[in-house]
């Protein structure tokens, strides 16, 4: 075995140019209410690597273009559809109008372990929220569903960029294997 250099793995990457055209995964991310602009950063960069449709950043997320968020974004700002909207409400009732599923990131009375969800749930919203209170219930409310991460130790959740990108890696090989996980 051989570590692949930076050249090796570049040359089996896209290019920007090609990510403009790219087939993208039918998952939006919903970004609310996030404070951090390095765990923006991190949605960026882990939303390129699982090629998703867009990221909607609401409420008082930060948005680019910020040398904090491209820290960390390494260049995904350029190849993630992205859109702002202080108020979730409106672009979160536009995909319910198109079909697509929201679904919360968020421990609830319902919510299913996130290696569960079903293949029929696509096209899907993952919603993440603020790194203290989590998902607004208003938002939650208009969720068809809720998913978690089970967490085994003390701490009850994870670093809201880290938990994105478990939960958005094992929802983009359920929607790729193309069935149920059942």
């Amino acid at each position: 075995m051989r570590k692949l250099t930076y050249d090796e793995i570049r040359s089996r990457r896209l290019t920007t140019e090609q990510m403009k055209s790219a087939e993208r995964l039918p998952i939006i991310a919903v970004v609310d209410s996030v404070r951090s602009l390095y765990n923006v950063g991190s949605i960026f960069r882990t939303s390129d690597g699982a090629r998703v449709e867009r990221l909607i950043l609401t409420g008082f997320t930060p948005h680019p273009p910020r040398p904090e968020i491209e820290k960390t974004a390494l260049g995904a700002t350029q190849t993630v559809p992205w859109e702002y909207s202080r108020d979730p409400v409106p672009p979160i009732e536009a995909l319910l109008a198109r079909g697509v599923t929201v679904c919360a990131l968020e421990i609830t009375d319902a919510s299913i372990p996130y290696t569960e969800m079903p293949r029929s749930a696509f096209p899907l919203a993952l919603v993440v929220g603020n790194e203290i209170s989590g998902i607004s219930k208003e938002i939650l409310n208009l969720a068809s569903l809720a998913i978690e991460i089970p967490m085994a130790g003390m701490k009850q959740s994870l670093n809201v960029a880290v938990a994105y990108g478990i939960a958005l890696f094992e929802l983009a090989r359920i929607c790729r294997a193309g069935t149920d996980h059942r």
